[in-house]
């Protein structure tokens, strides 16, 4: 039996050990927030990962599924605010600036907190589903399949911004509550919460894992190298890549909901171009084909980019920096960092085969020195 599949869940245990024991050495609040946030962007490079790397579907409007997550968050913690935040009969405060008299049905199920982790999850998967029933039944397939994703994300954005009566607006919903789940309050400040986004990340990730590993994973990575073959041999590749598509879309959902409480608001920008496209740029440069190397992609790239936008060296050319260096990355790295690692992997394996067949044999054929 290969020791591969062993040595690969070895190393993402360590990576998310190591991630789960940062708060035992730091104990910086406002350092511990910015860390969840580059784990919660790690957490969509991995949604990512799983529909691009292994189905082969570029979803250019991944965050439209990680803002509806974040979206149905907000609108149940911002149900639970203190009075001074909302107006007669609980309203939230820019129902009242915009002459709204009553709570809208929508609003009805997220006074219950459960319904609404429940909808951060299903909802963006069932948006998802829907759209990828419609793409994938219809057969459309690569540069069409991404434009579409972006379309649909823009149209998402602007009923959002238009609705600011029921959605707030441009300015997004504001003021939220506490997240609290069996008498733990989760401040986004807090170690608390950290560990919440990390214990998620690491539940994501290895679900990834298991998705790909699967028989299932099997046929996604047969549909995203050889696709009509496996329509040949009878297989509903449209269902296969719906099914992607949603899972992909739930993981960016629970990401969209732990962004609500670690960041205290929910805003258009989580639906916007420039969050999907910089995800897009995270797996590339992690490696779109490793679940570990996208998301260990997105943590160097947000981490590189927060660190020069901070510093009075390159506060004014941080972005022509990054755009330096995702060019070279593109150009000499075109299977980003984990295919760095394949590579060496690759090329230790022949002088690995070969040292093997070099070694003396008894006469029952089993190499010297070694006991049956």
């Amino acid at each position: 039996m290969s020791n591969k599949p062993i040595l690969q869940l070895s190393i993402y245990g360590a990576v998310c050990l190591a991630l789960l024991l940062i708060p035992a050495f730091i104990d910086d609040a406002f350092l511990l927030n910015k860390l969840a946030r580059y784990l919660i962007f790690g957490m969509l490079a991995v949604a990512l990962s799983l529909s691009w790397g292994y189905a082969g579907i570029l979803n250019l409007g991944q965050a439209t599924t990680f803002g509806l997550g974040s979206y149905c968050m907000a609108m149940a913690l911002k149900l639970k605010t203190v009075p001074i935040h909302t107006g007669a009969e609980g309203l939230p405060d820019f129902m009242v600036w915009n002459n709204v008299t009553e709570l809208p049905w929508l609003w009805w199920p997220f006074q219950s907190l459960p319904f609404a982790v429940a909808a951060g999850i299903l909802v963006p998967a069932a948006f998802a589903a829907l759209l990828g029933w419609f793409m994938f039944g219809g057969r459309v397939a690569g540069v069409y399949s991404a434009i579409i994703t972006l379309a649909a994300m823009v149209v998402v954005n602007l009923i959002i911004i238009d609705q600011q009566s029921y959605t707030g607006g441009f300015n997004g919903i504001t003021d939220l509550a506490r997240f609290e789940v069996l008498g733990i309050s989760f401040d986004a400040y807090a170690r608390s919460t950290y560990l919440l986004v990390a214990g998620s990340l690491t539940v994501a990730l290895f679900a990834a894992l298991a998705l790909t590993r699967s028989k299932t994973g099997l046929i996604l990575q047969a549909i995203r190298d050889q696709e009509e073959r496996v329509r040949f041999f009878g297989y509903d590749v449209a269902r296969y890549k719906t099914f992607v598509f949603a899972a992909s879309a739930a993981i960016a959902g629970v990401a969209g909901m732990l962004y609500t409480i670690v960041m205290e608001f929910a805003s258009p920008t989580f639906l916007g171009v420039p969050l999907s496209l910089s995800i897009v740029i995270w797996v590339a440069v992690g490696g779109r084909q490793s679940l570990l190397g996208a998301m260990l992609g997105a943590l160097l790239v947000t981490g590189v980019q927060g660190s020069l936008s901070e510093s009075e060296t390159f506060l004014s050319t941080w972005t022509l920096v990054m755009g330096g260096l995702f060019v070279l990355i593109v150009l000499f790295m075109p299977r980003g960092l984990a295919g760095i690692v394949s590579g060496l992997r690759r090329r230790d394996a022949p002088q690995n085969a070969a040292a093997q067949r070099s070694r003396p044999v008894d006469a029952a054929g089993a190499p010297a020195g070694r006991t049956a």
